[in-house]
């Protein structure tokens, strides 16, 4: 199991304080989820050019991975239908050249459960990324965030899907804290299409979901990582701090190492 964290929890980060920060940390990989203002990451300036070949070389050199691109591909949104797969397949290139198998693409807008979700068109839209993916050698990946959080509706969804190529990004706070989903049912459900998982933590505050740092919450992490050791898991665990969101929450720098030291010791 390897350990990577999202770009989503650095927004104010340089693509060097963001690679300089996992090596310095001791973390396997980094996922790209926007670099500074950017969130449409082909666009980011690292990627662009002759600094795409620098920065292959630089990740190499420091011994890092890319763990995941997470896109804001939302496939339910039938107006954007095209500029939807048009920035997929351009993240699917981009994943291609970094070496990352994943890209990560949403049913849904807000971690929390959507209205009028047309669960057909997502399906359809799915399928259609995963098809162009075959192109790229990608996984596409449908986080459990909205509705698709509701760990049965979304293992139905990946059923039928005709495609090897397809799986999920298991958030595991989600599931827990929009369906009251125990973690082991949430995981026997989509155990089989899991490549990807975020980790973060919250608790509830009157009706208020807040955020906090691992082991401040109620979300059971360590329950959910010995499920993921019993199996095998040899993918990557990720932390989701969402300041990019929540510009009031710690500084990444202590959230970061307060992690992975935390991850290192369950683990092992």
């Amino acid at each position: 199991m390897k350990i990577s964290f999202s770009t989503v929890g650095c927004p104010n980060f340089t693509w060097d304080e963001i690679i300089t920060t996992a090596k310095d940390f001791g973390y396997d990989g980094i996922e790209i989820r926007g670099i500074s203002d950017e969130l449409e990451v082909y666009k980011a300036s690292p990627f662009i050019g002759d600094n795409l070949k620098h920065t292959k070389e630089r990740l190499s050199q420091l011994g890092l991975d890319i763990s995941c691109i997470a896109t804001s591909c939302h496939l339910f949104d039938r107006e954007s239908k095209n500029a939807t797969i048009m920035s997929a397949e351009k993240h699917m290139e981009l994943a291609r050249e970094l070496g990352c198998k994943y890209i990560r693409v949403l049913g849904d807008e807000w971690i929390t459960p959507g209205e009028d979700i047309d669960e057909e068109f997502v399906g359809k839209m799915l399928e259609l990324l995963c098809d162009i993916a075959k192109n790229y050698n990608v996984d596409v990946l449908i986080e459990t965030n909205g509705v698709w959080a509701d760990s049965e509706k979304l293992a139905t969804l990946l059923e039928n899907i005709p495609y090897q190529n397809v799986g999920v990004v298991w958030d595991i706070h989600h599931p827990f804290r929009f369906f009251k989903e125990d973690v082991e049912y949430t995981y026997n459900n989509l155990k089989k299409y899991i490549k990807h998982v975020h980790v973060k933590d919250s608790r509830m505050e009157g009706d208020r979901v807040v955020f906090k740092m691992i082991g401040e919450g109620d979300v059971p992490i360590k329950k959910a990582i010995d499920l993921l050791i019993s199996d095998g898991y040899k993918g990557y665990i990720s932390l989701e701090w969402v300041k990019r969101w929540f510009s009031e929450l710690e500084e990444p720098g202590v959230v970061f190492l307060e992690f992975i030291s935390r991850m290192r010791n369950l683990i092992r």
